[in-house]
């Protein structure tokens, strides 16, 4: 008889340990300082909103802090003792080994439910999970402490869900956390956001990022130019690291050195290379990385050049096709519009092929506007 293949975890990158499994935060410091700070002075808000850009630990660190308040000791108990000085668990500790097997009693995540008649993910975080959290809070705490609840990530909840959760942020149960990480907190409810303290991780800096991937077990050849490429995010350097990432954005750059009169065979190679159910992860990453290339675009001319080349010969390719404010804000518009093209292209299953070729034709005739002055 068949082993019985666990179902897909929507909070996990493909390849990369799962953030409960991470016990090393590295690179966010200061977040971790904050939220030891509000502990030990006992200003702890019911709610924490935990934002940043996509992969720069944010469900790591909501993991960490969990872990921690569940294995606090209640105030005045008789196990209390002095105030902690760091938010790390030890990898033996029996809170760590039960929310590694998501079986704290003390901890509820809210994510992406698995559909098992459809055999695939739920796209969104439904009413129905968050309704989870009645039967959760109706209990008491296992060991007369903290109870935590992780949503991971508030972004995925539907209106409904999203309301049902407001709901409880209004009437906070009592030593109850919520942690609520989110990649875009403008799309969430305002009044969602006003009733939670806002915890801000930054993007890594090159040397945090090489620590970070060699902890994953990764060995990236430059980690200058992903660490760039990536805009500080761990979990988008391993992506990019899976997927050839580098060598793709390679290919778009080299495109757009030959622009206004753009290697059509090359861009059609490269636009024959997104085709099939098995290249959709590289279609979206080449989706992400046009418009990484058309932000780098627009701040080159807006006097913002990169920090770093990701490519040899970047800066002058950029500076060449965006020199000035008024350039800039001509790429600016074309990110905006093709960005709004591609999440239009993905909602109703275009070509992948006719997409990028679209997207690259829009380039390369933008190209000729800005040469032509």
């Amino acid at each position: 008889m068949a082993e019985a293949t666990a179902p897909p975890e929507p909070d996990a990158v493909d390849g990369a340990p799962h953030p409960r499994n991470t016990l090393s935060l590295i690179g966010q410091d200061a977040a971790q300082a904050e939220m030891l700070d509000a502990f030990t002075r006992g200003q702890m808000h019911h709610a924490w909103l935990l934002t940043g850009p996509r992969g720069v630990g944010k469900a790591t660190l909501a993991w960490t802090i969990a872990r921690f308040l569940i294995a606090q000791p209640p105030p005045g108990g008789m196990f209390a003792g002095d105030p902690p000085t760091t938010l790390a668990l030890p990898p033996d500790h029996p809170v760590t080994h039960r929310t590694r097997a998501l079986s704290d009693p003390d901890l509820l995540l809210l994510r992406r439910a698995y559909d098992e008649k459809a055999d695939k993910l739920k796209t969104v975080i439904t009413v129905d999970e968050v309704r989870r959290l009645n039967a959760f809070f109706a209990l008491s705490s296992a060991e007369g402490g903290r109870r935590v609840v992780i949503v991971d990530s508030a972004d995925d909840m539907n209106p409904q869900a999203a309301n049902a959760l407001l709901k409880r942020l209004e009437e906070p149960p009592a030593n109850a956390t919520l942690l609520l990480i989110s990649h875009a907190p403008s799309r969430l409810l305002p009044t969602i956001r006003s009733r939670c303290r806002t915890l801000r991780l930054s993007p890594l800096l090159p040397a945090d990022m090489a620590r970070a991937l060699t902890a994953a077990g990764e060995t990236p050849d430059d980690p200058v130019a992903l660490a760039e490429l990536a805009a500080g995010s761990v979990g988008e350097a391993v992506r990019l690291l899976r997927l050839g990432g580098l060598a793709i954005y390679g290919n778009l750059l080299r495109l757009l050195d030959t622009a206004p009169n753009m290697d059509r065979p090359a861009l059609l190679t490269l636009a024959g290379t997104m085709t099939g159910a098995a290249k959709a992860d590289r279609f979206d990453m080449t989706l992400r990385l046009i418009d990484r290339l058309l932000a780098r675009l627009a701040r080159s001319g807006a006097g913002l050049p990169p920090l770093a080349d990701i490519v040899r010969g970047e800066s002058a390719i950029l500076s060449r096709h965006s020199p000035d404010p008024w350039a800039a804000r001509i790429w600016a518009d074309v990110q905006q519009t093709l960005s709004a093209r591609a999440a239009h292209g993905r909602a109703v299953n275009l070509d992948p092929s006719a997409l990028i070729l679209d997207m690259g034709l829009t380039i390369n005739q933008t190209a000729a506007r800005i040469a032509a002055g």
